[in-house]
């Protein structure tokens, strides 16, 4: 099996110090994950945690966020932290729908992901009945720490993801079953 891996020739004039090979899927995830622009979208307690993760202590800039945009078209990561109430579930989705592909969604605190303590008729039992998410963070409210890990895990998702995945048949399905065009 061994002896059929060959090496190919150097062209003229890409060698040396500074030169390497890898594939555009890895240059471009490489880009992204590293430069992330988050659209916080902040209702309730799970916002004032997300505050603390952005000052001096924690510092999410280290991980290349720190340019918060407050613009959907200008954001490539949208952070849903606190309760959604039934009427503001189609804000959220105009939101969604606004950003440019490739996006990416983080679910913070219970009440994001599951609709938390208020099994209420009014409160949206979860963000994923409208948009889909990519990450889940636990908590009522999560700590700046469970934060900084739900961005390095859509970092990790980021980095991985294909260049073609949004043109699969599987992504343009998950989109049918959202209805977004």
């Amino acid at each position: 099996m061994s002896s059929q891996i060959k090496m190919a020739e150097t062209p003229p004039g890409i060698e040396g110090q500074g030169f390497f090979a890898t594939s555009l899927d890895s240059v471009v995830g490489l880009a992204r994950k590293n430069s992330i622009w988050p659209l916080p979208f902040a209702t309730s307690c799970c916002g004032i945690e997300f505050m603390a993760t952005m000052a001096s202590h924690y510092d999410l800039a280290r991980f290349g966020s720190e340019r918060l945009s407050f613009t959907p078209r200008q954001a490539d990561l949208l952070m849903v932290m606190g309760t959604i109430a039934k009427k503001m579930g189609p804000v959220l989705r105009h939101v969604y729908e606004q950003m440019a592909e490739p996006r990416w969604v983080i679910a913070v605190g219970a009440c994001a992901s599951s609709g938390g303590i208020f099994d209420t008729y009014s409160v949206l039992q979860g963000i994923d009945r409208i948009i889909p998410v990519d990450v889940y963070v636990p908590g009522c409210p999560p700590r700046p720490e469970q934060i900084i890990d739900g961005v390095m895990r859509i970092q990790d998702l980021i980095g991985k993801e294909s260049v073609r995945r949004r043109n699969s048949e599987e992504y343009k399905k998950l989109m049918e079953e959202y209805m977004i065009k």
